[in-house]
């Protein structure tokens, strides 16, 4: 390969626009642009009630919705994902500035900002060096109960819209107890418009689009209209508050609404500021990558596409500091107008460039008609957007499959809906690695032996199958490190314990991928034990890079016995054909 086209590569790699641009034609640009109006019409109602949910002004959310989309369309490498705010890190963006500032201050918008900016870094940082794997601390336990525990928390939080009180909290507890208080309080106008909102929301989900299939509207143009349904409310709402001036009576509305292009903004660069604002935007930035990753793939796996999940961290961060230099807040890839971008028929990432200039048409045109909307119809769709994540079936799954997850399932949710986003999924982080390093620091180990007629070798409490006296073989179904070490020791001194005239001891390692220094070090000690016991120390299917490393140090040379191919070749080795106790069979258990 010359050198341009080595450069290109590397360009390549970096601005995946240039991969897919070059195949670019009138074809696919109608497809993109027809996607585009769609997620547009969806897009407007909902990054004003993003917004609204962050605790922020109704343009920040149309803001977040325009250079955005650009950088991801540059240096994304999802053909169909769409990025912009959404739900969860709305109410992260809310509860990390809310620590800092009272809603609608300017100290409160610049640590929005700021988080944005931040955030873009974290992410670039972490995709230049290939640090997708963090996210892989997340399971996906403590991320589903976290979204279903966080769909409860958004959807009680816009409650206060809907009853038009005043209600704040940051835990449902809190937003409980503060809504019982102001029950004498209800604005009746406002909640016959939140219902009303409401019930129609829903039925436009699942109702809509069969109705207008039913009157003889083509698919294409009868899903266009369903998925308009959150702006057919927003345009409704707004005209009878106008015709009635609803406001006047209580209602409470959007308001001005500045008409424009995004404005430039610089973030805060307090260090005070930064590290205030570190810990909530390092888990917005892993939450939102770990949404956003999981959305793109599952529709790349549809067309046979494939993402990069390292330069999909360089397409968020460019996103959110392309959010942060133009008026926004943290953004991320949504996944339910995803879901429409891709089945509008998208094909190019270019399909939320088209959905920018959309946007910032809105802007440049519809705010002024945007004042007398309601807020309880932003609260609404807000509402109903948040329910489809909520999912307490997870409960159930984990329970029947797993306790160790369901504990970090419950835990993840309790602990999201009584302290906040932020202490629950850090404590659900946390508790995930610590069953993970419990549950690893007592692995699966079973005796085996061969099974009659093949050379197979299965555990000895399951299956039929032959041991000698002189032999015990030990399958370890785990890699052996520090938090290990000590119990595999263990294990093997307590079998050699017996009355047995054991020989020979063999570790099968066949299911072992990492040995490390401590590991080493018990190995070393069991060697030098069952030596002066007179038993020899075997090891069997010991994988390449693991030996690898064994050769790097003196046990190969210390061990008393050998390191065998398979352990059938350890077998028929190791055990003496006309030995009284071969062929013993110790029948199935447990």
């Amino acid at each position: 390969m010359s050198r341009p086209d080595l450069r290109l590569s590397g360009l390549r790699r970096y601005f995946p626009i240039l991969t897919w641009s070059r195949d670019y034609n009138r074809t696919v640009l109608t497809n993109d642009l027809m996607a585009a109006v769609i997620v547009t019409i969806m897009l407007i109602p909902q990054s004003l009630a993003y917004a609204l949910l962050a605790g922020l002004p109704a343009e920040m959310g149309l803001y977040a919705s325009i250079l955005p989309l650009v950088a991801y369309a540059i240096f994304g490498t999802s053909r169909t994902l769409a990025v912009g705010p959404v739900a969860v890190v709305s109410l992260m963006t809310a509860a990390a500035a809310g620590k800092l500032a009272a809603q609608g201050t300017p100290e409160y918008i610049m640590a929005a900002i700021t988080l944005a900016f931040l955030s873009g870094l974290m992410l670039l940082v972490m995709g230049l060096f290939r640090l997708g794997f963090l996210a892989n601390f997340l399971s996906h336990p403590v991320i589903a109960g976290f979204i279903t525990a966080s769909g409860v928390l958004i959807a009680t939080s816009q409650m206060k819209h809907i009853l038009g009180v005043r209600a704040e909290g940051h835990n449902l507890i809190d937003m409980l107890t503060n809504l019982i208080a102001e029950i004498d309080a209800i604005n009746w106008i406002t909640l016959l418009i939140g219902v009303a909102s409401l019930a129609f929301l829903f039925w436009v989900r699942k109702g809509l689009k069969p109705l207008l299939l039913s009157l003889g509207l083509k698919p294409r143009m009868a899903d266009l209209l369903a998925k308009a349904g959150p702006v057919i409310a927003v345009a409704l709402s707004i005209l009878v508050v106008w015709l009635f001036a609803l406001d006047e009576r209580g209602v409470a509305i959007v308001g001005q609404v500045p008409m424009g292009l995004p404005p430039l903004t610089s973030p805060g660069f307090s260090a005070d500021l930064w590290g205030q604002l570190f810990g909530s935007a390092l888990l917005i930035s892993i939450i939102g990558f770990v949404e956003s990753v999981s959305v793109a793939q599952t529709l790349a796996a549809k067309k046979r596409q494939r993402i990069v999940p390292d330069q999909e961290l360089v397409g968020l961060g460019a996103s959110n500091i392309a959010a942060a230099v133009s008026g926004g807040y943290p953004v991320t890839g949504g996944f339910a107008r995803s879901v429409v971008n891709f089945d509008a028929g998208a094909e190019t990432p270019a399909a939320g460039a088209y959905t920018a200039i959309g946007i910032a048409l809105a802007a440049l045109i519809l705010t002024p008609l945007l004042y007398f909307l309601p807020k309880a119809v932003l609260a609404a769709t807000i509402i109903v957007a948040v329910l489809s994540l909520v999912d307490f079936s997870i409960l159930r799954k984990s329970w029947t499959y797993s306790r160790v997850d369901f504990a970090a399932v419950s835990a993840t949710i309790v602990l999201t809906l009584t302290f906040g986003v932020e202490i629950g999924v850090s404590a659900g982080v946390a508790l995930s690695i610590l069953l993970f390093l419990y549950k690893t620091s007592r692995p699966h180990v079973a005796e085996v032996g061969l099974v009659p007629g093949t050379q197979h070798f299965r555990n000895i409490k399951r299956h039929e199958v032959e041991t000698h006296d002189s032999l015990v073989t030990i399958r370890i179904d785990e890699s052996l490190y520090f938090a290990n070490a000590a119990f595999l020791q263990d294990l093997i001194y307590d079998r050699i314990v017996c009355d047995q005239p054991i020989r020979d001891v063999v570790l099968m390692c066949s299911a072992v991928n990492e040995i490390d220094m401590s590991a080493l070090e018990s190995l070393e000690a069991i060697n030098t034990r069952l030596d002066e016991l007179g038993i020899r120390l075997h090891m069997s299917e010991v994988k390449g890079p693991v030996m690898d490393r064994l050769k790097r140090s003196h046990f190969l040379q210390d061990m008393t016995g050998e390191v065998f191919l398979s352990q059938y070749d350890a077998h028929v080795a190791l055990t003496d054909s006309t030995a009284g106790n071969a062929g013993q069979r110790v029948t199935a258990a447990d």
